[in-house]
């Protein structure tokens, strides 16, 4: 109470632009104290255990799959028994030195939802001048009647 007799007191002797001013700042002060920086999505449920999957550790069929779709950008799911696949692929880019990371990988009430990015080489990146198709196979447990949505 003695905040709010405080805050009329100022107002009344004239002070009203540098109460308002200080009002302002300590609510965007309070605003962006509740920012994470971080954009949680509302309707996840849980974060999905996943393993990244070299070539060598990908069932015969899927390389099959992939190998006739990496020249262009593709995003793939891939069922085997118990292990659901998801690959995504780039299609061809303009050297060596890209890498793909996975930003975001969970699940909601209908879908399960992956985010990845392809990141290029660096400036002081010593790269072939080849081009490359770069692609990501994850692999995690089979959860059944989930649509994928790709990011």
């Amino acid at each position: 109470m003695d905040i709010f007799m405080d805050f009329m007191h100022l107002m009344k002797k004239g002070k009203r632009k540098l109460v308002l001013t200080m009002l302002a700042a300590l609510l965007t002060i309070g605003i962006l104290g509740c920012s994470s920086g971080e954009e949680i999505p509302e309707d996840k449920i849980k974060d999905i255990d996943f393993t990244v999957v070299g070539e060598d550790q990908q069932p015969d069929s899927l390389k099959d799959i992939i190998a006739e779709k990496y020249a262009d950008p593709f995003q793939i799911s891939y069922t085997l028994g118990e292990q659901l696949y998801i690959a995504i692929g780039y299609g061809e880019q303009p050297s060596g030195g890209y890498s793909i990371s996975v930003n975001a990988f969970y699940e909601t009430e209908d879908t399960l939802v992956i985010d990845t990015t392809l990141i290029g080489p660096g400036k002081a990146e010593n790269v072939t001048k080849t081009p490359t198709r770069p692609y990501i196979v994850v692999k995690t447990m089979n959860i059944a009647d989930k649509m994928i949505e790709f990011k």
